[in-house]
């Protein structure tokens, strides 16, 4: 059985929502075994990430989706604490190398510079010999029948987006969904690479893919 953690930080509760829908996807994935590891402020001891036990969960997981919100340009600080303590023994005995690894993140900002976060985090995976994978949809909301509750509206590939405005507790419910989505894709493409478990591949031509967001939005979400 594949194993797949959403390992986060979330200050306010924005990323939180989108961790949540992220595992979700994961556990609708039969054959998987979802962990859910939300780091605390506690796990932080005088600058420096303390909590082992997340650490070799993390160890035991075949694929890792990686999450905290966007501050000032990059990762949250307390998130970037727990990726400076993979460096030993971690990253110095390889003891991340093949599993498969995704980032998410979640800013107040329709941009916010949310992309450097995703960097960091690429960066930080192919450091450690993990093999990246991204967002599998097209991008939505980027012509004028589209919405806020598109999915994959962001138009993001590199890892997954949210944006919550600054007054609500949490993304829209197109960013909530594309998350969702997400999970189950890296839950299937984990599950594969561990046993060889075929899937079916959904493609959507760009029309097609404008259509199942307007036929969603009318079925189910205001606009």
């Amino acid at each position: 059985m594949a194993s797949v953690a959403v390992v986060f930080q979330s200050d306010r509760g924005h990323t939180k929502v989108l961790a949540d829908a992220i595992f979700k996807g994961i556990k609708a994935v039969e054959g998987t075994n979802a962990q859910f590891l939300e780091i605390q402020g506690s796990d932080v001891f005088e600058g420096r990430f303390a909590n082992e036990t997340l650490m070799t969960e993390l160890d035991r997981c075949d694929g890792i989706i990686f999450g905290c919100a966007t501050y000032m340009g990059s990762g949250s600080a307390i998130f970037k604490a727990f990726l400076e303590a993979a460096f030993r023994p971690r990253w110095l005995e390889q003891r991340w190398k093949h599993k498969i690894a995704v980032g998410f993140t979640n800013s107040t900002s329709q941009n916010g510079d949310k992309l450097s976060t995703l960097l960091q985090l690429n960066v930080f995976a192919m450091q450690l010999g993990m093999i990246r994978v991204g967002v599998g949809d097209l991008p939505g909301n980027n012509w004028s029948g589209g919405a806020r509750s598109d999915l994959n509206r962001l138009g993001t590939w590199v890892g997954a987006m949210g944006q919550s405005n600054a007054d609500e507790d949490a993304p829209s419910i197109g960013d909530t969904e594309t998350a969702e989505r997400f999970g189950n894709r890296i839950a299937l493409i984990t599950r594969r690479f561990k046993d060889g478990t075929p899937y079916e591949i959904v493609r959507l031509s760009e029309s097609e893919f404008r259509q199942e967001n307007v036929r969603r939005r009318n079925g189910s979400f205001k606009k």
